[in-house]
């Protein structure tokens, strides 16, 4: 045990940036001492997606819970660059202020704005010039190919959209949901996995642009239809065990009754 630690009954975010530092330091904790940005780079993610649990639950405790998980992980890279000399929390917390002082100019500055979507606009504008994007292709490779897939297309859609490459209305983005559907069964009668999966690929990107017309985010849409199928199979189980069978045992007629049984019930 550290020897002067303080213990106290609340602590502040320097102490988090100071329990870190003991942590890694030798003489600390082995497990901490041995991690790396890309040894805890899924435990990052995980922890995001568990903070946003919180919000879809709207339970304050489990989102106060898990930001404080997400806190640490940051610590932890800000630890892991301190030890190193590159750069530490403090520096972190510079570079976002300065970022959001630069990028709010209808705040900080003289800049006048009526709506949110001119907001949005500025924004877009200052984010290109701050990176020094000279072109739509380079706003576009800016996207982190780390992101959900669903999100990267949505994203890299818009973008292509504000440089006028877009379809005139919906119709057009549903007409080639349709014409990839084609080329996906043409596709599979040939057999050849690498020309499944692209052809694949392209329906899926079809369908995201569909969702951004619609005003629809794709990411939150499958969730919402992969919970959905969730909770009808589960009801679709139920029936089937009450006859003392297995959904194995049925045929997919039979099935279908049980769907739609579930369907019904979840709308009553």
């Amino acid at each position: 045990m550290v020897d002067d630690f303080e213990f106290k009954n609340r602590y502040t975010c320097k102490d988090l940036v100071d329990i870190v530092a003991i942590l890694r330091a030798p003489g600390g904790c082995p497990w901490d001492r041995e991690q790396t940005h890309e040894s805890i780079r899924k435990n990052f993610i995980e922890e995001t997606y568990e903070a946003i649990e919180g919000i879809d639950k709207g339970d304050p405790d489990i989102l106060r819970e898990e930001l404080g998980d997400v806190l640490l992980q940051i610590m932890l890279h800000c630890e892991m660059e301190r030890e190193k000399g590159v750069f530490d929390f403090d520096d972190v917390c510079n570079d976002i202020c300065k970022k959001l002082i630069v990028r709010h100019p209808h705040v900080f500055g003289e800049v006048k704005v009526s709506s949110s979507d001119e907001v949005l606009t500025n924004w877009d504008a200052i984010k290109r010039a701050t990176k020094k994007q000279k072109t739509s292709t380079e706003s576009i490779l800016s996207i982190p190919r780390e992101f959900p897939a669903l999100m990267r297309a949505q994203k890299t859609q818009s973008k292509a959209a504000k440089a006028g490459f877009d379809w005139d209305d919906i119709s057009g983005a549903l007409e080639k949901t349709g014409e990839e559907t084609e080329e996906v069964k043409a596709a599979l009668k040939t057999g050849d996995p690498a020309a499944i999966t692209d052809e694949l690929g392209d329906l899926l990107f079809a369908v995201v642009n569909v969702c951004r017309f619609a005003h629809t985010d794709a990411e939150e849409a499958l969730t919402f239809s992969t919970d959905k199928f969730t909770e009808r199979f589960a009801i679709v189980e139920r029936l089937a065990a009450e006859n003392g069978k297995s959904i194995k045992d049925y045929s997919l007629e039979e099935l279908d009754v049980f769907w739609e049984q579930a369907k019904k019930m979840l709308k009553n």
